[in-house]
């Protein structure tokens, strides 16, 4: 699963069309790796990139069910998206990347902490 910690339709919608005001989205809980393993399944997180491929290996060798918690930036975004109302042609899609000294919210940039 793609986690960034909100609920990240209502967060992005919150973000692009509603001024950033985010009401009742962040996601404290549960914690998705005890959760698989309290259910017999196998849990992973991957909170780097370099944990990506052996987080992917792992789980195509395991013999049961595995759950992989990808954590991704808070401020990620998915495209394309389409706005309430709009046809498919209206869609909103990914951002050219921008120079570095501008500064743009809704591109990835791609970096870890």
């Amino acid at each position: 699963m793609i986690n960034n910690g909100y609920l990240g339709m209502v967060r992005q919608w919150q973000q692009f069309f509603y001024g950033g005001r985010y009401v009742a989205t962040p996601i404290k809980s549960p914690d998705y790796v005890l959760l698989a393993q309290a259910h017999g399944l196998m849990g992973l997180r991957v909170t780097q990139r370099d944990q990506v491929k052996a987080a992917v290996e792992a789980a195509q060798a395991s013999p049961v069910t595995c759950i992989v918690d990808f954590r991704v930036e808070q401020e990620d975004s998915v495209y394309p998206m389409v706005p309430a109302g709009a046809d498919l042609d209206n869609m909103i899609r990914r951002p050219k990347p921008v120079a570095a000294e501008e500064h743009n919210p809704i591109f990835e940039i791609g970096k870890d902490k």
